[in-house]
């Protein structure tokens, strides 16, 4: 299989695999647990703690260990209850889905609207009705069109209100370079199997001068904050694509990017063919496009019956059929929108690959 859809999810390094093996049998205490066993389970929590501290470069922050980066996104709308919020148009529905069931919680809940190339103006920030202590929601990079917001500037003009800023990362993580001190944001959502970890696993990185509200209760696991025993496996396995992104990311990007150019300079010599958000800063593995007059999902079955695995969007909402609200917020026409198509490309993907896809990309549209 040609597989471009790393967005979605990757597969679990080899070297994940042998460093969880022995958490899953012979280590198999409980951390909290204070025999040795406990111990031993404990100290690899820390361990994985600190590997995915020194890749987001954030010292003195704290790492809540989760299910994902959806329930990552849920716990960090928590500590906005009783307060207002703003996400932005193009979140992830982890994050819009939560905002707006639980919008009878929040003081107020807005939305920031981004411009025509997937990006957040500053005069977005300007109009919305702020108080001190409020809530951001920005995503560091979007899932659909790989486009990297300018947090730091966004964190900065919202910090001068009084404003939280938390951002959902899960995309960006171990694809681009990042600074959680340097972005100056409270709150970060991350992913594991995102970055060739296993999946069932997140964190939410947390600033040390904010307070974080609990979210499951019933013990006195992750300080309070997220009770329940520890995911040992998946928690090791995290720290390790953690480990291995931090010494790796150079080469990634590299790689992922001139595999991005050589794909996207095939794809502009289709008649027709929209890259969305071209001009903007994006992640160098993602590619969105649109084809008008094509039906995008019976291109991607199409696409997946001669073994070629891409998506249109969303992993989280492609079973809805709806039109991306990302592309919506965009202001892309519905017609083109519905023509969509995702390659996100991963660390393992080849030349050969890229040239095959789009070879059998332009059979389908001529037929």
């Amino acid at each position: 299989m040609i597989y471009l859809d790393h967005n979605a999810t990757t597969r679990c390094d080899e070297r994940v695999v042998e460093a969880m093996l022995p958490y899953l049998h012979g280590m198999y205490g409980n951390p909290s647990s204070l025999y040795k066993l406990g111990r031993i389970a404990r100290s690899a929590i820390d361990t994985a703690r600190e590997q995915i501290l020194g890749l987001i470069d954030a010292p003195g922050a704290q790492i809540v260990f989760t299910s994902g980066g959806t329930e990552a996104n849920a716990l960090a709308l928590a500590s906005a209850l009783d307060r207002g919020l703003a996400i932005s148009a193009i979140e992830h529905p982890s994050i819009f889905e939560n905002a707006v069931y639980y919008r009878q919680c929040f003081r107020d809940l807005q939305t920031l609207e981004v411009d025509g190339a997937g990006t957040m103006p500053l005069l977005a920030l300007d109009k919305a009705n702020w108080q001190a202590g409020d809530m951001a929601s920005v995503m560091l990079a979007n899932n659909e069109t790989g486009v990297v917001q300018d947090l730091a500037v966004i964190a900065e003009r919202l910090a001068e209100r009084g404003v939280n800023l938390h951002t959902d990362a899960v995309q960006a993580l171990g694809k681009i370079s990042f600074s959680f001190k340097k972005l100056g944001v409270k709150l970060m959502s991350l992913s594991s199997h995102k970055i060739y970890g296993p999946k069932g696993c997140g964190a939410l990185a947390v600033a040390e001068d904010f307070v974080l509200k609990p979210w499951l209760r019933g013990g006195d696991q992750q300080y309070g904050w997220r009770a329940g025993t520890e995911n040992v496996a998946a928690i090791v396995g995290f720290g390790k694509a953690a480990e291995l992104a931090k010494t790796e990311i150079d080469t990634r990007e590299t790689r992922m990017l001139a595999l991005r150019m050589r794909l996207e300079q095939a794809l502009r010599t289709i008649p027709g063919l929209v890259i969305f958000a071209e001009q903007a800063k994006r992640l160098p593995n993602t590619v969105q496009f649109g084809i008008p007059g094509i039906n995008g999902e019976m291109l991607l079955m199409q696409l997946d019956q001669r073994n070629i695995a891409v998506s249109s969007g969303s992993a989280c909402s492609a079973s809805s059929g709806e039109i991306s609200p990302v592309l919506t917020a965009m202001g892309v026409e519905a017609s083109l929108a519905k023509s969509a198509i995702r390659v996100s490309l991963g660390k393992d993907n080849q030349e050969t690959e890229i040239d095959q896809f789009v070879d059998v990309l332009k059979t389908l549209i001529a037929n």
